[in-house]
C-alpha cells in the first residue's frame, strides 16, 4: 500500500498539497482504511506526505526551502559516494541498464523511475552502507521535486546526456571527473528551477519563495 500510493505521488496522480482522505483511499485500492493508515504515516516519516492534526494528511507541498535543503544533501554526499564506488572497482552494471530503461521508457512515470534507479546504482555501491541509506533517506524527497519541475519544463534529454556522461567517466576509472560532472548534474536542477538564487553547498544560504522551475537529477 505505501509504494502504491508513493506511485501516485511520484507520477503527479496524487498532487503537492493534495488532502488525502483515508476513506477515499481505501476505496480507490480496495482495502479497508487500517492498511491506508499505515502508509501514510510511513510515508510522513520519509518527507512525502504531512500529517496535521487540524488539516488532516496531505501531500507534501514542493517549495523552495524544501527544494534546496533536499538538494544541498544529495550535493554534499553523492559525488562522495560515486567516488568511492569508482575507487572500489564496483560493478556499474545497474546505472547502465538504468540508463537504457529511461530511454526506452514510454512514459514519464517510467522515465522517472529509471532516472532515479540510475543515481541509486551510482551510490549504493561506495562501500559505506550509512552513505547510502542516508542518500535513500532523501530519494523521494527529491524526486518529488523533481517531478514538480518536469510537470513545468521537462529537460529529459539534457539529463540523459548527463547521465551518459558521467557514466563514460566512471567507467573509465575517472572517479574525480565523474564526480564533479554528478555535482554539476545536481546543482545545475537548483539553478535552473530557482534562478538567481546560487548553489547550496552549505548551510545557512539566503531563501526566496517557489517560483516553479524545470530540470531534474
Amino acid at each position: 500500500m505505501q509504494e502504491a500510493i508513493k506511485h501516485r505521488i511520484l507520477t503527479g496522480q496524487l498532487t503537492p498539497g493534495q488532502p488525502l482522505v483515508e476513506t477515499e483511499l481505501a476505496e480507490s485500492f480496495g482495502v479497508s482504511k487500517t492498511p491506508v493508515r499505515e502508509a501514510l504515516k510511513t510515508l510522513a516519516g520519509t518527507g512525502l506526505v504531512v500529517m496535521n492534526q487540524y488539516k488532516g494528511v496531505t501531500v507534501r507541498t514542493v517549495d523552495a526551502d524544501m527544494a534546496r535543503e533536499v538538494y544541498d544533501v544529495r550535493l554534499l554526499l553523492e559525488p562522495e559516494a560515486l567516488r568511492r564506488t569508482v575507487r572500489a572497482g564496483a560493478s556499474l552494471d545497474a546505472a547502465g541498464e538504468a540508463l537504457a530503461r529511461a530511454d526506452a521508457a514510454a512514459d514519464t512515470a517510467e522515465r522517472s523511475l529509471a532516472n532515479r534507479e540510475f543515481h541509486r546504482a551510482l551510490y549504493l555501491p561506495c562501500g559505506n552502507p550509512l552513505l547510502g541509506r542516508m542518500l535513500d533517506e532523501v530519494r523521494d524527497q527529491a524526486a518529488l521535486v523533481s517531478a514538480v519541475a518536469w510537470a513545468a519544463a521537462p529537460s529529459w534529454r539534457r539529463e540523459a546526456a548527463e547521465h551518459r556522461e558521467i557514466l563514460r567517466l566512471a567507467l573509465a576509472g575517472d572517479g574525480e571527473g565523474a564526480a564533479n560532472a554528478l555535482h554539476a548534474h545536481i546543482a545545475s536542477f537548483v539553478e535552473r528551477a530557482f534562478p538567481g538564487t546560487g548553489r547550496t553547498t552549505r548551510c545557512g544560504d539566503v531563501r526566496t519563495p517557489w517560483r516553479g522551475g524545470r530540470g531534474g537529477g
